[in-house]
């Protein structure tokens, strides 16, 4: 098989920026807003400077004491320098653990006891805010700051100065290298331990895909800092040296001028920002008329929004690449849709299996496989599943089967490898086929939709929560009419799109919305709305 004659290389995240600028020193890299860390290097650099950037940063945390095969937690305010000082930590030969700005000060908390006394590295906003109250000091070794802003005699990393640079610290490519979280849509979050061999075998089939875009296209990534799929999507463009726009805050009126600035004719972004940037294809200047690839992962995507974001473009055959994966076992399958068959494209099809690089199989209950065409749990067998869940190892092999890994999620495969979606385990209803379906048909019949969630109520029934484009008013009439043949569902709840409970990946948490609508914490839309 072509899965046992892959080369046994590497990726690490350390080295990725100097390995790049050693090709393409020139390349551009633009900011939507300056480092925290470092602000008066400004918002324009390129492979070189950010290399430089990387190198300095490294050196300062040598300088202070973190050193290689030692858990370093970086968990601050979201800016790119979040990236930049986990290359750093790696760098060194450090373990740098990404942990998300979304997460609240408790769930921190217990991430960094299971760490076990690493180091922190954070801001001061987060100390005098979520994390005020955890008790930071008895669970890490020191707590560093990013940032500018001083808090409680911490040590700045901006305030070192004149530290010796370093030759970069090369571990071995089966020890642990990167651990970043699951999205926690479940609950407290999972810490997955990552190698630089496994995190190779991600990036590979990424960069075979990408090669039709090397260097002829900037790219624009808006998409969460601490998530592994950051750090493969840099490595992918990195290699090709396109140029690079980063951005952190995905609100259409800010992406807008920025497109229209930069003309990107490459933009990845999470799937439910990209509903939101739904209304950029009648924006003034056209913000997406340059772009010719769109880039979707983490989730799967509503046709409309394809269908849309598709129209918008001018360039020819215009295409967006949808892969579908998970935080533990990277890309499973792609699926690559233009305008023309995006009209009668199915939402819960996300493509085939990657061929070569991923196994999948469908089982039963009790874990057995089931005839081609038959629903089932979703099992996986490759080289990118993550070594363990740091401290819950027991956890972790429990989603083994025979070698093979649980998803997680309910679905079918079709002719030559090709996978459909039906629903998350944790998120069936008896009454209802596929939620997830529903959801896009409710998506395509009411365009006024910004999202669309079907939930289990108190009682168990379905129960949909919905929000609309800058929170307008529903059109009880157009609900029923759109309603009228699908499976009965609750009286729909109208809830403001900032009080969706979400991951850093912008994945709605559906087991806290069910619990909120137990505890009766409903949010409403301001009487103004």
């Amino acid at each position: 098989m072509f899965l046992d004659r892959l080369p046994e290389s590497a990726f690490y995240v350390g080295l990725m920026w100097e390995k790049a600028a050693r090709k393409f020193p020139a390349a551009p890299v633009t900011l939507d807003e300056p480092l925290a860390t470092l602000p008066t290097l400004g918002t324009h650099f390129t492979y070189a400077s950010v290399a430089d950037v990387v190198a300095d940063l490294s050196a300062r945390l040598w300088r202070m004491g973190v050193r290689p095969s030692e858990r370093v937690a970086v968990h601050k305010n979201d800016n790119f320098d979040i990236s930049l000082l986990a290359s750093a930590v790696s760098r060194i030969g450090g373990v740098p653990v990404m942990i998300s700005a979304a997460l609240p000060g408790e769930i921190v908390g217990k991430l960094l006891e299971r760490l076990d006394q690493p180091w922190l590295i954070t801001d001061a906003a987060k100390l005098a805010g979520p994390l005020d109250g955890v008790p930071v000091r008895e669970l890490t070794h020191e707590t560093l700051l990013a940032g500018t802003d001083e808090h409680d005699g911490l040590r700045l990393i901006a305030a070192v100065e004149d530290a010796p640079r370093r030759s970069p610290v090369t571990m071995h490519p089966t020890h642990p290298t990167l651990i970043t979280h699951t999205s926690g849509t479940t609950g407290v979050s999972k810490l997955m331990v990552h190698n630089a061999r496994g995190l190779f075998h991600r990036l590979l089939p990424q960069q075979i895909m990408a090669w039709p875009v090397r260097r002829k296209e900037t790219v624009a990534l808006c998409m969460s800092f601490v998530h592994s799929r950051f750090f493969h999507s840099l490595g992918v463009f990195l290699n090709y040296g396109n140029p690079l726009v980063v951005l952190h805050d995905p609100d259409p009126d800010k992406i807008a001028p920025t497109f229209v600035r930069h003309r990107p004719g490459l933009v990845e972004t999470h799937p439910n920002n990209f509903i939101q940037w739904e209304e950029l294809a009648t924006a003034a200047g056209s913000p997406l008329a340059s772009v010719r690839y769109y880039s979707s992962t983490f989730d799967a995507i509503h046709p409309r929004t394809i269908q849309r974001l598709l129209a918008a473009s001018r360039r020819r055959r215009p295409m967006l690449v949808q892969l579908y994966g998970q935080s533990e076992t990277g890309p499973i399958s792609g699926a690559v849709y233009t305008e023309k068959g995006a009209s009668r494209m199915d939402g819960r099809d996300v493509g085939y299996v990657l061929p070569g690089f991923i196994r999948v199989r469908v089982v039963d209950d009790a874990g057995r496989p089931v005839p081609k065409g038959t629903a089932g749990h979703l099992e996986l067998r490759g080289r990118s599943t993550v070594m363990t869940y740091l401290g819950e190892h027991e956890r972790y092999l429990r989603n083994k089967n025979d070698g093979w890994w649980r998803l997680g999620d309910m679905g079918h495969l079709g002719r030559f490898g090709k996978l459909h979606l039906i629903d998350r385990e944790i998120d069936r209803i008896d009454d209802i086929d596929s939620n997830l379906e529903v959801e896009d048909v409710l998506m395509s019949r009411l365009p006024e939709l910004l999202e669309a969630i079907i939930v289990i109520g108190t009682d168990g029934e379905p129960v949909p929560v919905i929000c609309t484009r800058r929170d307008a008013p529903l059109d009880t009439d157009r609900w029923a009419k759109a309603t009228a043949d699908l499976p009965a569902l609750a009286p729909p709840l109208h809830w403001p799109f900032s009080e969706v409970p979400r991951t850093s990946t912008w994945k709605v948490r559906r087991v806290e919305i069910t619990q909120m609508l137990r505890e009766n914490r409903v949010p409403v839309l301001n009487a103004d709305d």
